[in-house]
């Protein structure tokens, strides 16, 4: 069992929605420092003031930082290492929605690079082997990397499934027995956000088909997200996947592992 108290965590994305309720879910759980990274500089900064005002000076901070670039990445994690000598906790969390044919670049590039870059920086300054105190990498994917049914938004879709494969491995006992840092990745389902009610396709009728189912589905509350993501922190393996769904938080790795299994049968046989 892990716990929050005096940890130092990082959370990118983090200045609305889910991102938001991850950082509060972290102040609540006791701990000593989160550093809120996210574009939107506005939000970021009445989401620090509102925490600090209520649980004190400097538990939490706003970087504006486009997680892309991984110099402007790299850079807050200096930041946070000066100011606190480690890091237990980094959250990859941010996202966009938008696969229009100047933006959808700028998706894979947020989506997943970053994740990769954040995860390798993370990892890099965790590790024990590498005198580091351990740590870990909890990376967002989605329900979509799970079902071909929601399949409106394929680069976005192929973005969450890359970042599924990417922390399975990340997180395996091979690495995991040398570095101490686990990888943990969740997969939300329906969430009220602005993501999907603002997201953009190539094709301007599927934007519209996803906007408006969006508008009317049931999904579960930001708060509810990020609680989920307290409590597979709290009791996940390296390298396990959960599912955060309609107020459930589920621990799906053995479902992973069996279509892994399915889906290469037979291919290693001689």
């Amino acid at each position: 069992m892990h716990d929050l108290k005096n940890k130092v965590a990082i959370v990118t994305g983090g200045a609305n929605g889910i991102g938001a309720g991850i950082v509060r879910e972290f102040v609540k759980e006791g701990a000593k420092h989160v550093a809120i990274i996210d574009v939107v500089e506005n939000t970021g900064a009445v989401l620090e003031t509102e925490i600090n005002n209520k649980h004190g000076k400097e538990i939490v901070r706003f970087y504006k930082c486009d997680v892309s670039k991984a110099e402007e990445l790299y850079n807050v994690f200096n930041k946070v290492i000066e100011q606190h000598g480690y890091i237990d906790i980094v959250v990859n969390n941010a996202g966009t929605a938008d696969e229009s044919s100047d933006k959808y670049k700028t998706q894979i590039d947020v989506n997943f690079t970053a994740i990769v870059s954040s995860s390798f920086k993370a990892l890099e300054l965790m590790r024990v082997d590498q005198g580091g105190k351990g740590g870990t990498i909890i990376n967002v994917s989605s329900i979509v990397a799970l079902s071909h049914d929601i399949g409106l938004l394929p680069v976005y879709a192929g973005t969450k499934s890359a970042i599924l494969q990417f922390s399975s491995r990340l997180g395996l006992e091979e690495l995991y027995s040398r570095t101490n840092v686990r990888v943990l990745t969740v997969c939300f389902g329906a969430t009220q956000t602005n993501i999907f009610k603002t997201c953009k396709s190539y094709d301007d009728q599927v934007t519209q088909v996803i906007r408006e189912y969006f508008l009317t589905c049931e999904a579960q509350s930001p708060e509810v997200a990020a609680q989920g993501v307290v409590q597979s922190y709290k009791i996940g393996e390296s390298g396990s996947a959960w599912l955060i769904n309609n107020n459930t938080t589920l621990d799906i790795t053995d479902r992973i592992k069996k279509a892994n299994e399915i889906m290469s049968a037979d291919i290693f046989s001689t």
